[in-house]
């Protein structure tokens, strides 16, 4: 593997070696960022092991792709991953372990934490609370006092990334302690999947203090929701009617899903869009060729000259014509060890009652596939800008190979 287009290997097997190795710039096109465009969040100070999670090679701001790989494509995202979402290999990244601000693609998180816990055919009532979202920002055009089934929010949430859905949802999900225990479950769940570097402070993605993520760590969450047959359903949804609300004397509406890596794509799977001012563009796509399953993922991209789904387009492309043993990493397996307690510091209150759907047995392996060979260590790390914790966290080595009609454009999704 090259970690600078060096063959060097002695640079992967020695993290020391490796940190003072100069990372390789990552392929950019030549256009120049749009004015006005908000400094980026002081992310948390970087943690040697963290950013070697899933393999030492990882462990760079720069470019790390196989040996003999060909170019991959000039991208204005700061940082972006290529893995293989049933074996877990990583193809080739871009500062995997960078922190990056997620937007709407926090979304996927949510859903990873609570949508095997809610009844899709269950009827609720939307709430003033759940309405309280950014002035401006992505709604689906739920009304307060309206009756929406769950699937209908979770239909908002991905196909329109309505911010009230995920406040909905985050409420319903939350049980008797709402919105916060949700979030803390959100923060508990990204510990579980290996996610360190993600910290939640909203569940949909609004911009919040000391809110992260990364690359490599939303490919860990895709990778849970990919799992899920009903996420994929979801995620695949091109058109869906939002339902009259009577009383109310409000009609319906379609909604159109805005990923449209669905519409373009041959073998698309889904996943998510996610922008605000803060964060800029943000990405998550699956897709499927040649019985290989990939997901793209990228933090920190402009709309020009290529959109956010386009670029994760440009990635999935470049992943597939890769060989199937090529391989600069790895993404580790949940429930890796760990000490108790979340991202947040904060206890996290029971979520609502799980529903009863087994996940496919497919689903199983997929989301535990076999692990590169290697010793595992753990570490206490100070992780977030917020509480300081100990987590343990696990090391691996890796192997060598529409909104309705007349509504305005959101300015945050």
């Amino acid at each position: 593997m090259q970690a600078a287009g060096n063959p060097a290997a002695q640079t992967a097997r020695n993290p020391a070696a490796q940190a003072a190795a100069p990372a390789v710039p990552c392929p950019r096109p030549d256009v120049k960022p749009p004015p006005g465009r908000p400094p980026r969040p002081t992310p948390p100070k970087d943690d040697p092991v963290l950013r070697a999670v899933g393999g030492d090679a990882l462990a760079t701001d720069g470019l790390v792709v196989p040996p003999g790989a060909k170019r991959p494509p000039a991208l204005t995202a700061t940082s972006w991953l290529v893995a293989d979402l049933d074996t877990g290999e990583v193809l080739g990244s871009c500062g995997p372990h960078v922190y990056g601000t997620p937007a709407s693609v926090q979304k996927l998180l949510l859903a990873a934490t609570v949508m095997d816990r809610l009844d899709p055919k269950k009827t609720i009532t939307v709430t003033e609370g759940d309405l309280a979202i950014e002035p401006g920002s992505s709604a689906v055009g739920l009304l307060k006092g309206g009756r929406y089934t769950i699937a209908t929010l979770w239909l908002g949430l991905l196909l329109n990334s309505g911010n009230e859905a995920a406040n909905a949802l985050a409420r319903l999900g939350g049980g008797a302690g709402g919105v916060p225990a949700t979030v803390a479950a959100m923060n508990a769940e990204a510990k579980r999947l290996g996610a360190y570097q993600t910290h939640a402070v909203t569940p949909s993605g609004l911009d919040g203090p000391g809110q992260f993520t990364s690359a490599y760590d939303l490919a860990l969450i895709a990778r849970k929701c990919f799992a899920d047959a009903e996420f994929r359903k979801y995620a695949l949804t091109r058109t869906a009617q939002i339902p009259a609300q009577k009383q109310l004397k409000k009609g319906g509406f379609q909604i159109q899903n805005e990923n449209k890596l669905i519409f373009n794509y041959p073998g698309a799977l889904g996943g998510k869009t996610g922008f605000t001012q803060l964060a800029r563009h943000s990405y998550v796509g699956g897709a499927e060729r040649g019985g290989r399953r990939l997901v793209a993922t990228l933090l920190g991209a402009e709309a020009r000259p290529l959109r956010g789904w386009q670029q994760g387009a440009a990635l999935l492309d470049w992943g597939f014509s890769l060989p199937r043993d090529a391989s600069v990493g790895k993404l580790v397996a949940p429930d890796g060890p760990e000490t108790k307690g979340t991202a947040t510091g904060a206890s996290v209150a029971p979520l609502a009652e799980k529903r009863p759907a087994p996940a496919p047995a497919a689903a199983r392996a997929a989301s535990s596939s076999g692990l590169p060979l290697g010793a595992a260590a753990a570490i206490a790390v100070i992780l977030a800008a917020t509480p300081l914790l100990l987590l343990l966290t696990q090391r691996r080595r890796h192997r060598v190979r529409r909104r309705p009609a007349g509504r305005a454009r959101p300015t945050s999704r």
